[in-house]
């Protein structure tokens, strides 16, 4: 069985995801099991295309906020939320911690896709 090397590691969307789903499709017309469950799972929970997914990173890397990870970045785009709290869930796990101002900038700029 042939080794893999691992060349980069980053987190992605679901719209990411969606995206490079699709072109493998369109490569190759007959997906294997996991991939058509993931198709399956990215069709109800992906929210937006890959072209405003990317906007919106843009747009909340743009607010500077200090110590903020490309990770949880993804998973507010993923996820939209749409309240302080949901936003506030979604640093709890974390060792970060981000400011209420700077919370709800992310609120404010997330409203405009959700």
């Amino acid at each position: 069985m042939p080794s893999s090397i691992v060349l980069e590691e980053r987190p992605i969307s679901l719209a990411e995801l969606k995206a490079t789903l699709e072109r493998i499709e369109k490569r190759d017309p007959q997906l294997g099991f996991r991939s058509t469950k993931t198709k399956e799972y990215l069709k109800k929970f992906s929210k937006l295309e890959e072209k405003k997914s990317n906007e919106l990173i843009q747009k909340i890397k743009a607010l500077d906020i200090p110590r903020i990870k490309d990770r949880q970045i993804i998973k507010i785009i993923d996820l939209l939320p749409t309240e302080l709290d949901e936003i506030r869930m979604i640093f709890s796990n974390e060792t970060t911690s981000i400011s209420p101002e700077n919370m709800q900038q992310i609120l404010d700029v997330v409203k405009e896709y959700a």
